[in-house]
């Protein structure tokens, strides 16, 4: 993929944002400090300039934020680790309707602290201050101006998530595996879908092999090195290159190699075949659902 001058400048800046954030989790020797999703967010907005994303700039702090102390909060109360998952889900999606966003990594930021179990208030210090850093940069930038604001999250689009989010919790809680019920990187891609008019087999396949490439990847990556600074370096260039094959601009895919830094160790080895599986199926809903719209418009239309 060729880059241009700005585009450049652009990665660089993100990358170093990233990095910062993986040297000071390193230097206090503290992952909670350490949130994949950050990767994604400064993708997403600062080098590809994500018209959803940057349109409203005070919610690129108040809904990641926002989920991240919903997640933070009820991963504190006595609950089994499914529960856990669906009811910040449900919580998720009541704050976005609230605030009128569809800022997708929200989702990812509130299932965080359920995942790695935060507890520290490093946690919450940190998502307030890399989001604070996102907006002041989208807002120096002029990157929302010009840009309407978004219709509310559809109703529709909140039960299908729902739905499919505790099918899916169901099916790995059954399977022995719960761990697996968030998988943040692929709820970010999967809410995303939603909110396309259209969604190709073709695109749904190469969302999969990008996510659980991107999974397998960061895995891999540090497997060999078993450093978070290393990793991070090594990684990201490595899903560029991945994404820039596959001619994708997927910022949760980003994500995948910090996400694998903080995972515990029951998921850090399963995290491809569950990003494979977990892609699979949420994607397939997607496009299914889909299929089924257009075909009944297209009814309509010829009645």
């Amino acid at each position: 993929m060729h880059l241009e001058r700005k585009e450049l400048i652009d990665y660089l800046v993100g990358f170093a944002l990233v990095l910062s954030m993986v040297g000071i989790a390193t230097w206090r020797h503290d992952y909670e400090i350490i949130l994949p999703e950050i990767a994604a967010l400064t993708t997403g907005m600062w080098i590809y300039h994500k018209r959803d994303w940057v349109r409203q700039p005070i919610k690129i702090f108040l809904a990641p934020s926002g989920t991240a102390v919903i997640g933070f909060v009820i991963n504190l109360l006595p609950l089994n680790y499914p529960t856990k998952v669906v009811t910040t889900l449900l919580l998720i999606l009541v704050l976005l309707r609230g605030l009128r966003s569809t800022l997708a990594p929200s989702f990812a930021t509130g299932l965080l602290p359920i995942i790695v179990n935060a507890t520290h208030w490093s946690f919450i210090i940190a998502i307030f201050a890399f989001t604070l850093i996102l907006m002041a940069g989208v807002m120096v930038r002029g990157l929302h101006r010009g840009i309407p604001a978004g219709d509310p999250l559809k109703v529709s689009h909140m039960l299908i998530f729902l739905i499919a989010g505790i099918l899916w919790t169901g099916l790995v809680w059954l399977s022995g595996n719960p761990q697996m019920a968030a998988i943040p990187p692929v709820l970010v891609v999967f809410f995303e879908a939603l909110q396309q008019p259209t969604y190709s087999g073709k695109m749904a396949l190469k969302h999969v092999v990008a996510l659980s490439g991107a999974a397998t990847i960061g895995v891999v990556v540090h497997l060999i090195f078993a450093s978070w600074l290393l990793t991070t370096l090594i990684s990201l260039p490595l899903v560029f290159i991945l994404l820039a094959g596959l001619r994708l601009k997927l910022p949760a895919a980003y994500a995948f190699p910090l996400l694998a830094l903080v995972l515990p160790e029951s998921m850090f080895h399963h995290l491809p075949l569950a990003a494979l599986l977990a892609a699979s199926f949420f994607l397939g809903i997607v496009f299914t659902y889909k299929q089924v719209v257009n075909r009944i418009r297209l009814a309509a239309e010829n009645d």
